[in-house]
């Protein structure tokens, strides 16, 4: 069942919307034929997707993953890319002036996730391959679970690019100097337990076929607690991770948050639900 929300979710072609739970909301790449990898429009159509979930209070926890059992996602769409090189080739050879290849804008980063700061959590179920624009995005996820059979790949040097969607920056601060270095100028695929072993991925799931269900009882668990808790406790943790300051870290989630948490009706209902012995009962967040 579809939940209330203030404003209708974004339409796409490229990204499926739903909701295994009211406050849950699941967003699958739907580009099996093509391995999921995403086009331009996906970085538009995940900016306004991820802005809204955020923007509507009855979401809590986002989740992210691709369609089929093959890949998560295995990046940017280069039959798309290489028609645009093509097609600016072509341009410059016929000297009208009008073929300089340019970048599109990817607000928010690859598929509107890699970049993104945001205000609520989004877990990657990664069902499958994750190369380049797709192992990006789970380098920014809060959390990640993983198929046994999954593999993680900065692929980006092998076809003359580079991972230019905050995938350098952030495997380095997972991973070290040394070993991101490695994965960013080889482009080497790293199984899911190696990638567990360098602290990129949570959980791995038993099956394959478990992922998503893993993804979404760890959803489950966050969706419990408080949502103003949670709002508050990522803001502060993102913000050491992206900062490496841990003091300034938490003067600002202080200074953001701390006022409205302790004023709000959520931390009054768990104070009374610890006193009275039973689970809160909490109500959308309004931070």
């Amino acid at each position: 069942m579809t939940p209330q929300f203030t404003t209708p979710p974004p339409s796409s072609k490229i990204f499926t919307l739903s909701f295994p739970t009211p406050h849950i909301l699941l967003v699958t790449i739907t580009r099996e034929e093509r391995m999921n990898a995403i086009p331009t429009q996906g970085h538009r159509d995940g900016f306004a997707i991820w802005n809204w979930f955020d923007d509507e209070p009855a979401l809590r926890v986002g989740i992210i993953t691709g369609a089929g059992d093959r890949a998560f996602s295995a990046g940017a769409d280069l039959l798309e890319q290489l028609d645009i090189r093509t097609a600016a080739d072509n341009s410059n050879k016929s000297g009208d002036g009008g073929g300089k290849t340019r970048r599109e804008p990817m607000p928010n980063g690859f598929g509107g996730l890699s970049q993104r700061r945001g205000k609520k959590p989004v877990i990657a179920a990664v069902n499958g391959l994750a190369l380049g624009g797709g192992f990006e995005i789970c380098l920014n996820c809060d959390m990640v679970v993983s198929s046994p059979t999954a593999e993680f790949a900065l692929p980006e040097v092998q076809r003359g690019l580079y991972a230019g969607a905050g995938g350098l920056a952030r495997i380095i601060r997972t991973v070290g100097m040394q070993v991101g270095t490695e994965l960013a100028l080889t482009g080497r695929r790293i199984s899911a337990a190696e990638a567990k072993a360098l602290r990129l991925v949570n959980y791995i799931s038993e099956t394959p076929g478990a992922v998503l269900s893993d993804a979404i009882a760890l959803a489950r668990k966050i969706e419990d607690v408080s949502p103003d808790a949670v709002i508050v406790s990522r803001y502060g943790v993102r913000e050491a991770w992206e900062t490496g300051n841990v003091e300034a870290a938490g003067r600002a989630t202080a200074e953001l948050y701390g006022r409205r948490l302790v004023g709000g009706e959520n931390l009054t209902r768990g104070l009374r639900a610890f006193a009275e012995k039973r689970r809160p009962e909490w109500v959308d967040s309004k931070l």
